[in-house]
Order: structure tokens, then C-alpha cells, then sequence
């Protein structure tokens, strides 16, 4: 694909992402659906509780139709770019059930957690099935043992990474903007390993999510006009999994992803400790609300975030492309 045709899926998801979402926000304020705020989170967040959410639907949308749409001028139509098409929408449908039940019951508690366990495993599994299809390499590098070729290994990775990060990215939604910024930036980077490598079916993937991501930011941001929700989140989560394994680029998201990564390890951390001993390690977790609670508005929460984000996926290029 040529520079100057790179623009077109941007372009393409964007705008559709730009049309469609007034219209959702309207139709979400019309029917008074809206976010209902957890308890136990920040007390200033309460100010949010009814604000639209589920805006997920609306860049899944776009992202599948500009990928299909470019994937055909391209004759890019792999089963890699259909199976990263199927995790986002998979993992969306259940981060969409999450989100109905919640806004349904006006309560912050959707699926339980078997079942979207559960729901994430069936994905996993028909992603393994199509990798293997594809005659993939199933080969891991584990550090100090080199490239080990284990089926069964590699697969049990494989999930981890897939159920893992669609959580971790689910648990950093916590503040306006922060994830589908850290998302932009994540699937910008994974557009030019995927340039790099001559793998025009995921550069597609990922500028398609790169023209949602800053469409969506403009409605998104503080003070945020929607959320993404758990349908948004699971999704992203799961897709930059997918992008990840199908470069062949495993152990990538652990830099390019790594707010996503501490966002997780701050409440297993937290937890463990509280269990453990008593105490909290954080004021609040994920850390995201830590920061919230030294007195760091949102607004500089997401802009350090992005940051981070930002110069991990620059270091990450700089030593790996």
C-alpha cells in the first residue's frame, strides 16, 4: 500500500465514526441510558453517572466496515484480517451484554465473571484455529532459551495474551479519553511494524482503528460526551492482542502496552496486599485513580499516560524495527 493510500482507511473510519456517534448519543440521551458509576470509585465521578456509553458500537462499526471496505480495493480480504475482524467483534458482543445489563439494571454489575471468561476462550480458541490454518509459526522467544516451537505452549500463551489484555485495556477505562488515546497511539505503532513487514492485511486493521480512535476521541475526551464501555474496551483489548501475535511481535505489548500492563498490575498488587497483609499499596486502583487521588486532575492523568505510552512505542521501535 502507498503512503498517500494510507490515508484512505484513516479517513474512512473517521469519518464514519464522526456521523454515526451524534446520532448514537442522541438516541442513548433520548432513551436516558447511560453510565451508572460505580460506588466505590472516586466520589467526583458521581458527576458522570448518566452519561451515554455502549459508544463502542460505533467505532466497531466503523473499523469493520472501512477494513472490509479498503481490505477488498487492496485484495487484502486474509483470514488474518477476518479473524481480527471476529475478535473485535466477539469480544465487543460481550462487552456489549456487560453494558446492556448494567444500563438495563442501572447498576454497575454486568456479566459475571465465568462468563465473560468463558465468552473470551471461545474467541481464543477460533483465533488458535485460524492461526494454525494459516500456517503460522508457532514458535515463542523465551529469554534465555531462544525461539521455542511448542504447539501447546504457544497456544496457552496465546490465550493468556488474548483474555489478559482485552482485561487490562477493560480495567485502564477508568478516565475520559485514556484508552482510546493509548489505542491510537498503540495501533500507529503496530501500523509501521505492520508496514515494515509487508503485512498489508493488519496495517489495515490498524489504521482503520487509528481513524475510529480520533474520531471518537473528539466525542470522548474531558468532559467526555459518551463512553466507550465494556463493549469498546474488550474489544480494543482483544484486537491489539490479535495484532500483536499475528506480527509475530508476542512480548511487544509489554512496552507498547505498558500503561495497560501497570494499570493490571496495580490491582493485582493492590489486592494481593490487602489480602496479604491489611494494607493498600495505592491510594485507589488502577492506578489511573491513584493519581486522581494525590490531586492530578483527568486531564493530566491522560496526558502523562499518553506520554508514557508514547515514548515506551518510540524505544520500542527504535530497538526492535
Amino acid at each position: 500500500m502507498e503512503n498517500a493510500q494510507m490515508l484512505i482507511p484513516v479517513v474512512a473510519a473517521f469519518a464514519i465514526t464522526i456521523i454515526l456517534l451524534p446520532l448514537f448519543i442522541g438516541y442513548m440521551r433520548f432513551k436516558k441510558e447511560g453510565q451508572v458509576i460505580r460506588e466505590e470509585g472516586p466520589k467526583w465521578h458521581e458527576k458522570k453517572s448518566g452519561t451515554p456509553t455502549m459508544g463502542g458500537v460505533i467505532f466497531i462499526l466503523a473499523i469493520i466496515v472501512s477494513t472490509i471496505g479498503v481490505g477488498m480495493w487492496q485484495h487484502a480480504l486474509t483470514l488474518s484480517l477476518w479473524v481480527s475482524l471476529f475478535i473485535l467483534l466477539l469480544y465487543g458482543l460481550l462487552g456489549f451484554v456487560d453494558d446492556f445489563v448494567k444500563v438495563a439494571n442501572h447498576r454497575n454489575l454486568g456479566l459475571r465473571a465465568w462468563q465473560k471468561l468463558l465468552g473470551q476462550l471461545v474467541g481464543a480458541g477460533i483465533f488458535l484455529w485460524a492461526f494454525f490454518h494459516e500456517g503460522f509459526e508457532a514458535s515463542l522467544y523465551i529469554p534465555f532459551f531462544g525461539d521455542v516451537a511448542i504447539t501447546w505452549l504457544y497456544a496457552l500463551f496465546a490465550i493468556v495474551w488474548l483474555v489478559g489484555f482485552s482485561n487490562a485495556v477493560n480495567l485502564t477505562d477508568g478516565l475520559d479519553g485514556l484508552v482510546a488515546g493509548l489505542t491510537l497511539i498503540a495501533t500507529g505503532t503496530y501500523a509501521i511494524i505492520a508496514a515494515h513487514d509487508g503485512r498489508t492485511d493488519v496495517l489495515i486493521v490498524c489504521l482503520t482503528t487509528m481513524g475510529a480512535m480520533i474520531g471518537f476521541l473528539m466525542f470522548n475526551h474531558k468532559p467526555a460526551k459518551i463512553f466507550m464501555g465494556d463493549v469498546g474496551s474488550l474489544a480494543l483489548g482483544g484486537m491489539l492482542a490479535v495484532i500483536a501475535l499475528l506480527l509475530h511481535r508476542e512480548w511487544s505489548l509489554l512496552l507498547i502496552g505498558i500503561v495497560f500492563v501497570c494499570e493490571t498490575a496495580s490491582v493485582m498488587l493492590q489486592v494481593a496486599s490487602f489480602k496479604l497483609t491489611g494494607h493498600r499499596i495505592f491510594k485507589m486502583s488502577p492506578i489511573h485513580h491513584h493519581f486522581e487521588m494525590l490531586g492530578w486532575s483527568e486531564w493530566k492523568v491522560d496526558i502523562v499516560f499518553w506520554a508514557t505510552g508514547l515514548v515506551a512505542s518510540l524505544i520500542y521501535l527504535l530497538l526492535f524495527l
